[in-house]
């Protein structure tokens, strides 16, 4: 396999596992206790028990200020106070990622300590941040060394952990292999659910650095798996990527591209453009490869029917065995028109997907970038008059037209995806609440500029038989029309109706400027792909609506709509109540 793609790995799950490797809420206990059990400050000092409280509420901040004021303006402090004041603020400074001051305040600390051992861990962790494998693995070495169970906030199985990780790093693989698996088999008798799936995923790439894929690659899924139990979005998205990375190298495209979507699911963001055009350029290239291939088999097809062709021509040598391969030879050649016939029309619908996009993108965005263009003039304007009030009016408006532009463009991207089915989509049991919730999130700005009310009345346990991603752009498309379409101080209303004994009704209600018949039987009815509103200052392309019926239609669904000028909207959503076949 490619060096570089086995890089990745390594980096991304020496991440995972954690550098350090343990539970925070129990060590911070764990060293509570050992703290008010030995040391006498915690019963007369108040301003010890006020910083050892706050250490273990994890309030980062006010550990630094006060500790940082104790050691500056106390002159009565005696040197154990100030090691532990030190040992609190080495902490505090770590948790905030200052890792370079955390380090400096972790060597003021000097024996006797009661804590020094659990000083000496944090320096390992500091050290392998640094990069600094030696220096972390002569410290790691010395705790373990001294580590023993009477030592709390501090578990072997961690030590040993990292110091396979710093094994790793050197390229002592014999070495890393020991203590990785050692802390492995500690781990799986703790069952300790969201370590072993660092631990897994550290010990595959081990292998994988070696190019021991029959070892890596069941460490790889057993890390998968295992994520699947544990609340951590984090662990979950990570290794699903590093399996997508692991199909992708073994050329299985398809199931790589499962695990890249079910990746794509954990870090799903309406304003991440980073993570979308990613995701695009993953897809546009599996696309690519996978037209390849066809293009590969078509030319060996290609090249076996000359060969055969020729074949016949030279055995042509009776009148029979003439007649024969001129029948064969026009079966073919029927076939293989019918074969182009096929791949035109098949070209043509892409080519005319492809006009209607350009066609939008000329339009709207032109439109949009000229707005913005002559807002900018305004702005430079206000601003040389020092005209603030003007100018911040002005951007505002000019933040609703580059959401408006980002929003056409997430439809665009969807809308190719949908027309090339390059889209992965599996109908599955949604709890309807939390989508909306999850939508709904990314709008609250946007219902606060505008002084919109929106509530969201779907049940918790509502369930809907529906592609979760394609649910969440049919509930963002249609929420952003009726914001778009709602005046200031309006209502927007999310909820269902349970008419149907198969199909349950998701209603999205707006107080808007509503329709008249006429327009509303167009967008239920017609292939409607650019629409022109009466209102000329809320146009819309009308390619998010399609993107709706299109995706609803997929969804075994149907969409209808409830309106009158005047009156506000009704968008109301029909999806499956139960699985449909076919």
């Amino acid at each position: 396999m490619p060096t570089n793609n086995k890089t990745f790995l390594l980096f991304f799950f020496l991440l995972i596992s954690n550098i350090i490797v343990c539970q925070e809420k129990k060590e911070l206990i764990s060293i509570q206790q050992e703290i008010i059990s030995k040391s006498t400050l915690h019963n007369k000092d108040e301003n010890f028990k006020k910083i050892l409280e706050l250490y273990l509420n994890k309030e980062w901040d006010s550990i630094l200020f006060n500790t940082t004021n104790q050691i500056e303006t106390n002159s009565k402090l005696n040197k154990e106070t100030k090691q532990y004041y030190y040992f609190f603020k080495g902490y505090g400074l770590y948790k905030k990622k200052k890792f370079k001051s955390a380090k400096e305040t972790f060597q003021k600390i000097t024996p006797p300590f009661l804590l020094l051992i659990q000083v000496k861990s944090y320096l390992g962790e500091l050290a392998l941040l640094e990069n600094n494998y030696s220096n972390a693995l002569t410290i790691f070495k010395e705790v373990e060394s001294e580590l023993n169970s009477s030592i709390k906030g501090i578990e072997i199985r961690n030590i040993k952990h990292n110091i396979g990780i710093c094994y790793l790093h050197l390229k002592k693989f014999k070495e890393a292999e020991k203590y990785l698996t050692n802390s492995i088999q500690l781990y799986e008798k703790e069952k300790d659910s969201t370590e072993l799936v660092g631990a897994y995923g550290d010990i595959a790439t081990l292998y994988y650095e070696q190019y021991k894929d029959d070892l890596a690659i069941p460490y790889f899924k057993k890390a998968y798996e295992f994520s699947k139990t544990v609340d951590n979005f984090t662990l979950k998205s990570n290794t699903a990527k590093n399996m997508a990375v692991v199909e992708e190298n073994r050329k299985d495209i398809t199931a790589a591209l499962k695990y890249r979507k079910e990746y794509e699911q954990w870090n799903d963001s309406l304003n991440n453009h980073n993570k979308i055009w990613e995701l695009a350029q993953l897809e546009k290239k599996l696309a690519v490869e996978k037209k390849q291939i066809e293009v590969n088999l078509l030319k060996a097809e290609n090249k076996a029917k000359i060969a055969e062709r020729n074949s016949f021509l030279y055995i042509t040598m009776a009148l029979s065995i003439l007649l024969l391969v001129i029948i064969v030879f026009y079966r073919k050649n029927i076939k293989s028109k019918r074969t182009i016939l096929a791949q035109k029309e098949q070209l043509d619908t892409l080519n005319e997907t492809k006009d209607r996009l350009f066609s939008i993108v000329s339009h709207d965005l032109r439109s949009s970038v000229n707005t913005l263009k002559l807002s900018n003039k305004k702005v430079i304007k206000n601003l040389e008059k020092e005209n603030i009030k003007n100018a911040h009016k002005i951007l505002q408006r000019n933040s609703t037209i580059v959401s408006s532009a980002y929003n056409l463009l997430d439809n665009l991207l969807n809308w190719a995806m949908l027309q090339t089915q390059q889209s992965y989509f599996e109908i599955e049991e949604n709890h309807l609440y939390f989508t909306v919730e999850h939508v709904v999130y990314n709008y609250i700005p946007l219902l606060k500029e505008k002084e919109l009310q929106l509530k969201n009345s779907v049940d918790k346990t509502t369930k809907v038989m529906a592609d979760q991603e394609s649910l969440k752009i049919i509930l963002r498309n249609l929420l952003d029309n009726a914001i778009k379409f709602s005046d200031s101080e309006g209502d927007i209303k999310i909820y269902t109706q349970d008419k149907d004994a198969s199909f349950l009704d998701i209603v999205i209600e707006d107080s808007g400027i509503g329709m008249d018949v006429s327009t509303r039987e167009k967008l239920v009815t017609k292939n409607i792909t650019v629409d022109k509103r009466k209102h000329t200052n809320r146009i819309g392309s009308g390619l998010g609506l399609q993107l709706c019926k299109s995706m609803i239609q997929k969804n075994k669904g149907k969409l209808s709509i409830e309106s009158e000028l005047g009156k506000g909207t009704k968008m109301i959503v029909s999806l499956p109540k139960l699985l449909i076949n076919g």
